[in-house]
């Protein structure tokens, strides 16, 4: 499956965190981030992860283009609710196109942990049908 990861500043450390101890049920998926987290996590784990550009410059646009056209299975985005974010009008957009087209979107550790345990039971499966329905190849 194919995961997005992006954390707002504050929150960055939680989500290396998280990775880093579901290290192996990353590491069986194909991992996307904005850059700075992306790179972060990398260090940490060293897992290999696809970077887009930071959120500020459009790296949640590049993810919310993947949801759109059903190449993204689902979100880890570990956003800070008590800081005004200068691009929130990006995230807002992300979150809806998640809703839109049903991915799975966690925004805190709690959800998060939901998610990566039914992830490792294969909960989400799902995700492979409405893949191959739209002709993608299954991940």
């Amino acid at each position: 499956m194919n995961i997005a990861l992006i954390a707002h500043d504050r929150m960055k450390e939680d989500l290396i965190t998280f990775v880093t101890a579901y290290r192996n049920i990353f590491a069986e998926h194909t991992l996307f981030a904005t850059g700075t987290t992306g790179l972060k996590i990398h260090e940490a784990t060293k897992l290999k992860i696809h970077r887009f550009q930071s959120g500020p410059l459009g790296g949640d646009q590049e993810i919310g283009a993947l949801v759109a056209r059903n190449e993204m299975d689902m979100v880890f985005f570990f956003r800070d609710p008590l800081t005004a974010q200068p691009h929130e009008p990006d995230i807002t957009a992300l979150v809806r196109l998640c809703d839109v087209y049903a991915v799975p979107l966690a925004t805190n550790m709690g959800t998060a942990e939901m998610l990566i345990h039914g992830l490792k039971r294969g909960d989400l499966n799902w995700r492979n049908i409405i893949r191959r329905k739209n002709g993608e190849k299954n991940e």
